[in-house]
């Protein structure tokens, strides 16, 4: 997929994690878990500008994912528990659920195409062949799915008071 389908498909896959987020932390924490979860959606793609490294390769695993989310859940753990240790634990786990999400959502998006992944590096690439991955009406349907979970989850966070 191209930016705009990995835009969405991380905001499918955040809506239920930032719905969460809003119930129990507030709209401004879900909306900061959205900003983290879209800004890392395209990191799997930096295998293109990597030398040696082969692009849906390392990047578009679930290692890679697990990675990226115990770093930025670290670095939620190191600002929260600047408060209590109870903020730093909350914190950090929200943050590893929100940047694997992303990351996951990106190989999710991948495997629609042609091309496919291997999500657990076993020699065997999974795809639904459902689309390729430059077509523009694919990647703005899910950029426009993704806005209608957010949007949802945004609503039914705020019917339960907040």
């Amino acid at each position: 997929m191209h930016r705009t389908g990995h835009y969405g498909a991380s905001l499918v896959a955040y809506a239920p994690v930032g719905f969460v987020a809003a119930v129990l932390g507030g709209l401004e924490l879900a909306a900061v878990g959205g900003v983290v979860a879209v800004g890392l959606s395209m990191l799997p793609d930096i295998d293109m500008r990597l030398p040696g490294v082969e692009h849906r390769g390392i990047t578009h695993t679930v290692h890679f994912a697990v990675a990226v989310g115990g770093l930025v859940g670290l670095a939620g753990f190191i600002l929260g528990i600047q408060g209590t240790l109870a903020h730093g634990l909350v914190l950090g786990g929200f943050a590893f659920a929100a940047s694997t999400t992303s990351i996951g959502a990106h190989i999710a998006a991948d495997a629609l195409t042609p091309m496919g992944v291997d999500p657990f590096l076993t020699g065997e690439r999974v795809s639904y062949e459902v689309t390729r991955a430059a077509n523009p009406i694919a990647n703005y349907a899910l950029l426009a799915l993704g806005v209608m979970a957010i949007f949802l989850a945004v609503g039914a966070a705020s019917r339960l008071g907040l």
